[in-house]
C-alpha cells in the first residue's frame, strides 16, 4: 500500500520529490536536533491522487489519524480537547518554493469549547480570543473561499470605532465580539455555521491545500517559473508554537546573508506579540532582527547560532521562519534563500573565498538570466536622492508605463500596446501573481534621484506595469543601490 503520511523524523532534505521542500526541511532540521515542533507531512503522492480522482485518497484518513496520535502523545495533549487544546498548522509545500501561492491555515482545533480551554491553560485570555478570530478569518478566507475584505473591513471597523490603531491594542472583549462577528459573516457567506470538530477542521484545510496546488495564481506562477503543472504540494501538519503570546512571544523571517546585494550581516523582521502571517502579510511595521538581541539577547544569540549552523549544513545562504514563545526560540521553516542578480553573484564568490564550495558549485550558482538582470538600467547610485515614499525592495531595473492593480488590468492593458506586461511594485503575489519577486527582509524607501532618468516615481499598493514608450510614468523597484532602510 502506498504510504501517504511521513512523520518530521523520517524524512530528510533529500527528499523533496515526496515531502516538497517545506516538509523535507522540516525533517532535516529535526534530524539536526534543532528545535522544530511536532508533526508530519502529506507527500505529493496524496495530493496528485485527489487531483486525479477529486477525492481524498480512502487510506489517507487513516494515516493521518495514526500520525496524528503519535504528535499528540509526543505533546501530552489531544486536538480541540476542551481543558488542554493542541492545535495544529495546516500548510502547504511543494517541491518548488511558491511564496504566497498556495493556502495556510494556523489554530487549527480551536471552536467555542477549546478556546476556553487555552485561556485558561496559557493565562491569558486575550490571547486565546486573538487565536480563535485568526482561525476564523483565515479557514473563511482560504478554505471556504469567503471574501477575505470581508473580514479586514469588520477588524478595520472594530479599531476605528475603539479609537485603536493596532490589532494588539484590541481587548479581550474586543475579540470575543470580533469573534461573533466572523461566524457571522460566515453563516451569511456559506449558510452553514463556522465547523466545530477540530478533526472536520483540519481535513477540510488539507483538502483546501490540495485544490490551491490549481489556483489561478499558482498555475500563472508555474507557468512563469517553469514549474511543471503535475508535481502536486505536499502538506504539513505541525503543532502550533504561539507569537501571539505577550511581549515575550513574538515571530520572524531571517536570512544567514541580506537577499537583495549578498552581503554578509544580520538580516531579517521580527514582530512582538504576533503570529506568522503578520510578518509576510506586511499588516504590521516589522522590528529589524538586530532588535532582537535588545529584546532577549540568549533567544538572540541561539538564532544567530542556528542561522551559523543552517548555512554551513546547506553551503549556501538560507531563508528561515521562526516563532518565540514565552521566551522559547521555535524553528518553523528553513529554505535555500531566494535573491537578486547581485547578490547571487556576491554570495557564490564570497561563499567560494570562505571555501565552503568549489569553484565550479559557484558557477552553477548564477545563470545568464541573472546576468542579464545586472545589465538593466539602475539609478545612479551616486545621484543626490529625494525620499517620496516607502515600499518594499521588488525587482530590478526601472519600468515606464500604466499602473494595472490586478492581473485582469494588466492583460487588458498590455492588449492595446506593443509590449508585454510586467509587474513591479509591492511584494504580495496573491494580487499580482503573474510576478514573483525574490523575498526582502525589510521596508525600504523609494527615491527619485535628481538625474535626467528621473520621472515622478510611483510606489503604492500591489500593482503591475503595462511598459508604454509614451507613458510619463516611472514605477521604480528600488535595488540596494537606491534604497535607504
Amino acid at each position: 500500500m502506498v504510504k501517504y503520511v511521513y512523520d518530521f523524523s523520517e524524512g530528510d532534505k533529500s527528499m523533496k520529490d515526496l515531502l516538497g521542500g517545506k516538509g523535507a526541511n522540516l525533517a532535516e532540521m529535526t534530524k539536526l536536533g534543532l528545535p522544530v515542533p511536532p508533526g508530519f507531512t502529506i507527500t505529493t503522492e496524496a495530493c496528485r491522487a485527489y487531483l486525479k480522482e477529486s477525492a481524498v485518497p480512502e487510506s489517507l484518513a487513516t494515516e493521518v489519524t495514526r500520525a496524528l496520535r503519535g504528535v499528540e502523545d509526543q505533546m501530552g495533549r489531544h486536538l480541540g480537547d476542551p481543558a488542554d487544546p493542541l492545535l495544529v498548522s495546516v500548510r502547504s509545500g511543494a517541491k518548488f518554493s511558491m511564496p504566497g501561492m498556495m493556502e495556510t491555515v494556523l489554530n487549527i482545533g480551536l471552536n467555542d469549547e477549546s478556546v476556553l480551554g487555552l485561556a485558561a491553560v496559557s493565562g491569558n485570555e486575550r490571547f486565546a480570543w486573538d487565536s480563535y478570530r485568526r482561525l476564523i478569518q483565515m479557514f473563511g478566507k482560504t478554505v471556504l473561499d469567503i471574501d477575505g475584505d470581508l473580514f479586514s473591513d469588520a477588524l478595520d471597523g472594530l479599531k476605528a470605532e475603539r479609537g485603536v490603531k493596532g490589532d494588539t491594542e484590541l481587548t479581550a472583549e474586543d475579540l470575543k465580539g470580533l469573534v461573533d462577528t466572523f461566524k457571522g459573516i460566515v453563516k451569511e457567506q456559506t449558510g452553514e455555521d463556522f465547523p466545530q470538530d477540530p478533526r472536520t477542521q483540519m481535513d477540510m484545510g488539507i483538502e483546501a491545500v490540495f485544490r490551491s496546488w490549481n489556483t489561478e495564481r499558482a498555475r500563472i506562477y508555474r507557468r512563469r517559473e517553469r514549474i511543471p503543472h503535475d508535481l502536486g504540494t505536499a502538506v504539513n501538519i505541525c503543532t502550533m508554537v504561539f507569537g501571539n503570546m505577550g511581549e515575550n512571544s513574538g515571530t520572524g523571517v531571517c536570512f544567514t546573508r541580506d537577499p537583495s546585494s549578498g552581503h554578509s550581516g544580520v538580516y531579517g523582521d521580527y514582530l512582538e506579540n504576533a503570529q506568522g502571517e503578520d510578518v509576510v502579510a506586511g499588516i504590521r511595521n516589522t522590528l529589524a532582527l538586530s532588535d532582537l538581541e535588545r529584546i532577549n539577547k540568549p533567544v538572540y544569540d541561539e538564532l544567530r547560532a542556528i542561522m551559523r549552523k543552517l548555512e554551513t549544513h546547506y553551503r549556501d545562504m538560507c531563508d528561515i521562519e521562526f516563532t518565540v514563545e514565552r521566551g522559547k526560540l521555535w524553528m518553523l521553516q528553513t529554505r535555500v534563500g531566494k535573491r537578486t542578480a547581485a547578490a547571487a553573484f556576491r554570495i557564490a564568490t564570497q561563499l567560494l573565498g570562505e571555501k565552503l564550495i568549489t569553484r565550479d558549485e559557484a558557477l552553477g550558482r548564477v545563470t545568464g538570466d541573472q546576468l542579464t538582470q545586472l545589465m538593466f538600467p539602475q539609478f545612479d547610485a551616486k545621484a543626490e536622492k529625494e525620499l517620496i515614499a516607502r515600499g518594499m525592495a521588488a525587482s530590478p531595473g526601472a519600468a515606464v508605463g500604466k499602473i494595472a492593480f490586478d492581473n485582469a488590468q494588466a492583460i487588458e492593458a498590455a492588449e492595446r500596446v506593443s509590449r508585454p506586461s510586467s509587474c513591479a511594485a509591492r511584494p504580495t503575489p496573491t494580487t499580482c501573481p503573474a510576478w514573483s519577486p525574490p523575498r526582502v527582509s525589510s521596508p525600504r524607501a523609494a527615491v527619485r534621484p535628481r538625474t535626467p532618468l528621473s520621472s515622478p516615481v510611483a510606489w503604492a499598493r500591489p500593482a503591475c506595469v503595462v511598459p508604454s514608450p509614451s507613458s510619463s510614468m516611472l514605477l521604480s523597484a528600488p535595488s540596494p543601490s537606491v534604497t535607504s532602510s
